[in-house]
């Protein structure tokens, strides 16, 4: 064999390893894994998603902002090096979705979740000032399940109680008062709403503090009516955190200028007696506040505010556990 020869040979092995690798690049690099990413998006102004009867939107610059986090499958080559993606957050199916739903119900969820942040937002809004507003209570609504309690195998987000051993439970108090009576350990019988239909469950109770526990956190769950139509048309964005940021555009759009110009960002489950909750993905909503470059983001008190500060550089982060605290301390910082 000729040098010449070897020569070629050569140069045709290392061009089909070459060919090789980058088919393996491109394979890993296209190719989903069955992990997830949470990645950042850039805040968005509330105004253009809220219609309300008598308002306007604000026109002096500032402005009410939503954060949300973009959630999608991770390709293999992003879960071998993560830091692809600035300010990225890889997750297992298991801590996305613990109870192991279908991706339909769990979508469906999400959905539901921000349609009743859209009503929520509004009622505590007008109630703040001062309108008139009926809620009728309708049951105990199931935000979250232990999985490994008992009631991980038949309790779900989304979920209504209506009566525990036959008493009916409407209201956070009943529900409480009822359950109160309950030993550790015994068994329960729960009458829940679902989107099946009612439905009877039992579930074991387990101890916490000598009471009788069955592994959820709830919320009230009812028919609200509002003095004046609200319209918010937030597309295919899912889930409740953008509910704080809904009441404080309505306010703002009804005339009460809480803003004064700035630019605010805010997230938090809202509740229907004024309070507001935990959020997930803090570290995306915080850089993705950032990269909007607002003035301020409102965050859940506890957890979350500390979470928000490790990413929020200069912004400016204010906690709060209530919209009566949001505008207050709005109020304060630019009245």
């Amino acid at each position: 064999m000729t040098r010449l020869r070897r020569l070629l040979l050569s140069s045709q092995a290392l061009f089909v390893l070459g060919i090789a690798l980058l088919g393996a690049l491109l394979f890993v690099a296209i190719l989903p894994s069955n992990k997830y990413l949470f990645l950042p998006d850039r805040a968005h102004p509330v105004a253009p998603l809220v219609t309300v009867a008598g308002g306007h939107d604000p026109t002096d610059g500032g402005g009410i902002y939503f954060v949300d986090v973009e959630t999608r499958k991770a390709t293999i080559l992003e879960t071998l090096i993560p830091s692809l993606n600035k300010g990225a957050d890889l997750y297992s199916p298991a801590a996305i979705n613990p109870q192991h739903v279908s991706p339909i119900t769990l979508r469906a969820q999400d959905l539901s979740d921000m349609r009743r942040s859209h009503d929520i937002a509004a009622a505590v809004a007008l109630r703040a000032l001062g309108e008139k507003v009926t809620s009728t209570p309708t049951g105990v609504r199931v935000t979250d399940v232990d999985p490994s309690a008992p009631a991980g195998k038949v309790l779900y987000p989304g979920d209504a109680i209506v009566a525990v051993d036959g008493t009916q439970t409407l209201t956070l108090e009943s529900l409480a008062k009822t359950m109160s009576t309950k030993k550790p350990g015994s068994v329960v019988a729960l009458s829940v709403q679902t989107s099946r239909g009612t439905e009877l469950v039992h579930v074991k109770t387990i101890a916490h503090h000598g009471q009788a526990l069955i592994g959820i956190a709830v919320e009230q769950n009812a028919t609200i009516v509002l003095p004046r139509k609200v319209t918010i048309d937030s597309g295919d964005i899912g889930g409740p955190s953008a509910g704080l940021a809904f009441a404080l555009d309505i306010v703002e759009e009804l005339g009460h200028d809480i803003d004064h110009g700035h630019k605010i960002a805010a997230t938090g489950e809202i509740f229907l007696g004024g309070g507001v909750g935990p959020i997930g993905g803090i570290k995306q909503k915080t850089i993705g506040a950032r990269r909007a470059g607002v003035d301020v983001f409102l965050v859940p008190a506890g957890e979350n505010a500390t979470e928000a500060r490790r990413y929020a550089g200069s912004l400016k982060i204010i906690p709060v556990k209530s919209f009566q605290q949001a505008l207050r301390d709005l109020a304060t910082l630019y009245g």
